[in-house]
């Protein structure tokens, strides 16, 4: 397993070793020690979760806030995605500045999304399944968001405006 770190500090590129042989392949896609040793932190995941979505379907921009912040691990299971997070921490020198990564089946990457962030994904794919482990548990009352077409943020998600797909409580998120 190899981590990098991005431009946003604290935000990591996992990708795993992939062993391939002619019946397909094998990797470990999480391994504790591993990954800590890796990130040079301790994260205890409480939570995995798991979405099915079409071509299109942006979800977020959304975060968790105060004690029931959440770190993230994402990895996509099948098709692929445009993975963004959103550095929401004010004492943050990348402050309102945004990462995206293609996720996806075949390139095996998964994105570490700290504490602090903002996350969201567009479907670039037919169809995908994305996977996520959270290290605090979802907490309705602390849920927050940023809407996915906010122009200060200008993330550009790979979907053509007449094609994106957003829930109507997605739609009406706060600007940042």
């Amino acid at each position: 397993m190899q981590a990098t770190e991005t431009a946003l500090k604290g935000c990591y590129i996992i990708e795993p070793r992939v062993f391939k042989d002619d019946r397909g392949y094998f990797f470990e896609s999480f391994n504790q020690k591993a990954f800590e040793e890796l990130i040079g932190q301790n994260v205890n995941f409480v939570q995995d979760n798991q979405s099915f979505s079409q071509y299109g379907v942006i979800r977020g921009i959304h975060f968790q806030q105060g004690e029931h912040a959440q770190a993230k691990l994402v990895r996509v299971l099948a098709g692929e995605v445009l993975d963004v997070a959103v550095d929401l921490r004010e004492d943050s020198e990348t402050y309102g500045q945004h990462l995206a990564v293609k996720l996806t089946a075949a390139n095996h990457k998964q994105l570490f999304v700290p504490r602090g962030f903002g996350h969201g994904f567009a479907v670039l794919s037919k169809t995908a399944v994305f996977a996520y482990k959270c290290d605090n548990y979802y907490h309705k009352a602390s849920e927050g968001g940023i809407v996915y077409n906010d122009p200060r943020l200008a993330i550009e998600w790979g979907i053509p405006e007449g094609k994106v797909e957003v829930s109507d409580k997605d739609k009406i998120l706060d600007f940042f």
